[in-house]
């Protein structure tokens, strides 16, 4: 199993959208909603395909080919 990457953000949270581009899985903000429909995305223990959804310092997500993130604070 793969250690989980740590993503640092400068702001209370980012969305699932945000992360998804900022760890190029996907090319623009726009492709998010695509990607969510064709490929499962964990947080926190539960599927959730809302690219709108906010990520916290300490929340846990799992992209299925693309490995597992955790957020933290800088």
């Amino acid at each position: 199993m793969q250690e989980a990457k740590i993503v640092k953000i400068d702001r209370p949270f980012i969305t699932v959208g945000q992360l998804l581009k900022e760890e190029s899985i996907i090319a623009s903000g726009g492709a998010a909603k695509w990607f969510l429909i064709d490929n499962e995305v964990i947080v926190n223990g539960e599927v959730d395909q809302r690219r709108g959804r906010k990520l916290y310092a300490g929340d846990k997500i799992q992209i299925a080919d693309n490995g597992t993130f955790v957020i933290q604070n800088e």
